[in-house]
């Protein structure tokens, strides 16, 4: 016997199906390049205490989250510029070597995602461990190192990097940051599941909102 015909209702169902599919499929292929493994070598500009540049690249460096170079902590009850102290230590650290950087991501602004070094220095690390960054996604047994020594900003109190971002870019800044943060977190549920098969890894919220 012959099936039914499809109901008008129905056709538009598929139909919306259908282009629903192609649009997710072109939006996974549009991002296939951010899991491509990129490497970048070279004498650094340190931007601040978390971003440098490399030659063209961008790096924003993963898993930290340092002071703005303009946010100001306090100690003993006075103001103190913490966020050119925190771009100073990452100049420290990089003490004039060449530093590498990897990484497959990018954050909202285009900037690489990277680990970076200079010789055997674990950049990343260090610089939350010397109190000058705090743990945004990793590193999370160095800030407890550097809180208990009371190193760099510990010394004080101060906002969270993202705190202080979030209030000096008012409201519409924040709603866009939501809004890129919900994206996000929705490509790379899809990526997983249609690239990897698996269900996307649990990621700390914080470590998103950084992006």
């Amino acid at each position: 016997m012959a099936s039914p015909p499809r109901s008008h209702w129905r056709k538009l169902l598929d139909y919306g199906l259908a282009i629903l599919l192609l649009g997710l499929l072109i939006l996974v292929a549009a991002r296939l390049d951010r899991f491509e493994r990129r490497q970048e070598q070279g004498m650094a500009i340190v931007n601040d205490g978390d971003s440098i540049t490399l030659g063209a690249e961008r790096i924003r460096m993963r898993g930290i989250d340092a002071p703005e170079y303009q946010q100001t902590c306090q100690k003993a009850g006075a103001d103190y510029p913490c966020g050119k102290l925190a771009r100073q230590s990452l100049v420290r650290l990089i003490a004039g070597r060449p530093v590498l950087c990897s990484g497959w991501r990018r954050d909202r602004y285009g900037r690489l995602l990277g680990d970076c070094k200079a010789g055997d220095t674990d950049l990343n690390q260090a610089q939350v461990q010397a109190g000058w960054a705090v743990a945004f996604g990793d590193f999370e047994t160095e800030e407890a190192v550097a809180r208990a020594a009371k190193a760099g900003i510990w010394a004080g109190t101060f906002a969270e990097p993202q705190d202080w971002r979030d209030s000096h870019h008012g409201c519409a800044g924040r709603a866009k940051a939501r809004r890129a943060g919900l994206v996000r977190r929705c490509v790379a549920r899809i990526c997983s599941l249609l690239v990897m098969g698996g269900p996307a890894p649990m990621i700390r919220w914080r470590s998103w909102r950084m992006e």
